[in-house]
């Protein structure tokens, strides 16, 4: 088995000690959260309307999870048929539990890399059909991720974005080039799926 982690150099619990990959190869499969100060999984109601949103769009997609933390979003793309995931921490001791977790799952699709998020975006090259923003709450790290995802060639015309955010709050303004596809709420989460806008020219 290939594991890949590719290192640089906290992240967003409430306490939890684990959540369950909802569906897929590895559905009720338990995904460990370690005690870092801060760590927010996305809610289980939430991935779940997310990934029917995506529907068939997450077979053979490349993912990336930007602000990975529990790694809840992409080991759930994975299960689902993604044909890859990379997953982007800054924090070591999410970074090492990532990797464990992906060790006990066997989960060739899934790439680790430790690496402050902006700098990933800033220096990677590589292209992603989906990509989950989920930063901590009450940085400015949504809209600069946002910037920097539009202002590359990095998405496909059919890609999907995922944003999450604190509710109440104000919603992030989206880059020009991309149209709100989907919204919706729970508990003190707001969370939005974006796509880039469809030229209409001929």
């Amino acid at each position: 088995m290939r594991i890949s982690l590719l290192c640089e150099e906290m992240i967003h619990v409430s306490g939890e000690a684990n959540v369950h990959i909802i569906a897929g190869r590895w559905k009720r499969r338990r995904l460990i959260v370690p005690a870092v100060s801060g760590l927010r999984p996305t809610p289980g109601r939430v991935r779940e309307t997310l990934f029917n949103w995506l529907g068939s769009g997450i077979f053979g997609a490349r993912c990336l999870d930007l602000f990975a933390g529990s790694g809840a979003l992409g080991f759930e793309a994975a299960s689902r048929g993604a044909a890859e995931v990379v997953l982007v921490d800054r924090n070591k001791a999410v970074v090492d539990n990532l990797l464990s977790g992906v060790r006990r799952l066997a989960a060739q699709e899934i790439a680790v890399v430790h690496s402050d998020a902006l700098r990933y975006l800033k220096r990677s090259s590589r292209h992603f059909d989906i990509v989950f923003l989920d930063p901590p709450f009450g940085s400015d790290l949504l809209e600069t991720s946002c910037r920097l995802l539009a202002n590359s060639d990095r998405l496909p015309e059919t890609a999907r974005i995922y944003l999450e955010m604190r509710r109440p709050g104000l919603q992030p303004t989206l880059p020009n080039e991309w149209d709100l596809i989907h919204s919706g709420t729970a508990g003190d989460v707001r969370y939005l799926l974006a796509g880039k806008r469809v030229s209409m020219d001929a």
